[in-house]
């Protein structure tokens, strides 16, 4: 039987590439990350829950497993290695730290890509096995955005992508061609509700994929949470890189966006 590994983070999405690689025959064995994976019981076959800063740990259990090959999937904040004093990295977790030349979210990961594979462990794309998952070029919900909206859609489309080079992060949110707020290390949730407080209501958020995206990880993930945020602070559109931006939670997303008047769309430029 075909082996697969999981790196679980927050959210929803470890669980469903889990049940599609089930359905697709294959042994799933679960890395949950300690403190940010949520509850993932009875979506694999094996679940481990390991300290985020256990890297060695990590490492040992996916050879003791047999697995060859792993998908990074859900969050895992960069917050976790200033505020959360729980996280105790590991020998290998510091030498692989010490060793970086900055702390970049690219740095961190191509780092981590590079030791699994010194141990024969190969990192796959996120959506390997969930491609349907990737959103498509076009609006999803009954609104459509307004001719000012796509004009704050094409700016801030541009702004993300240039963040997205730097590595600070995916997502801005603008309101009449102004940036209201670009993500860095607090994440997408948060940079949209401070946006969202500064622009009033009518701001829209555009996330893309960086222009140097690797696929295997940090890939931008938009769902049912993004546009909970997006409806406290009264923002009106989600627009998001299409074939690039996954959209969890899909049905559940649409019909609150609908609920709620907030346009979803798939852009491409």
């Amino acid at each position: 039987m075909k082996k697969l590994g999981i790196i679980a983070g927050k959210g929803t999405l470890p669980v469903t590439i889990a049940e599609e690689a089930k359905k697709q025959g294959y042994k799933v064995v679960i890395i949950a990350l300690d403190p940010v994976a949520d509850s993932i019981n009875g979506s694999a076959d094996r679940i481990y829950r390991i300290n985020v800063g256990k890297f060695g740990k990590l490492i040992d259990t996916l050879k003791k497993e047999g697995i060859k090959e792993v998908i990074m999937a859900g969050k895992v904040s960069k917050t976790l290695l200033y505020k959360n004093r729980t996280i105790i990295p590991d020998v290998r977790a510091l030498k692989l730290l010490m060793k970086l030349p900055d702390r970049k979210d690219d740095t961190i990961l191509s780092a981590i890509t590079e030791e699994l594979e010194k141990e024969g462990i190969y990192l796959l794309e996120t959506a390997h096995l969930t491609k349907n998952l990737l959103i498509k070029e076009g609006v999803l919900t009954k609104r459509k955005p307004s001719k000012d909206e796509k004009r704050d859609i094409e700016f801030g489309f541009r702004i993300a992508k240039e963040i997205g080079r730097l590595d600070i992060g995916q997502t801005v949110v603008v309101k009449d061609r102004a940036v209201m707020a670009v993500e860095a290390i607090e994440g997408t949730d948060e940079a949209i509700k401070r946006g969202g407080q500064l622009a009033g209501k009518g701001a829209v958020v555009v996330k893309v994929g960086k222009p140097q995206q690797d696929m295997r990880f940090d890939v931008p993930v938009v769902g049912l949470e993004t546009l909970k945020a997006m409806y406290s602070v009264g923002a009106t559109v989600l627009a998001a890189e299409a074939g690039t931006t996954i959209l969890v939670d899909k049905e559940e997303s649409v019909s609150f966006a609908n609920k709620h008047r907030i346009s979803i769309l798939g852009i491409k430029f």
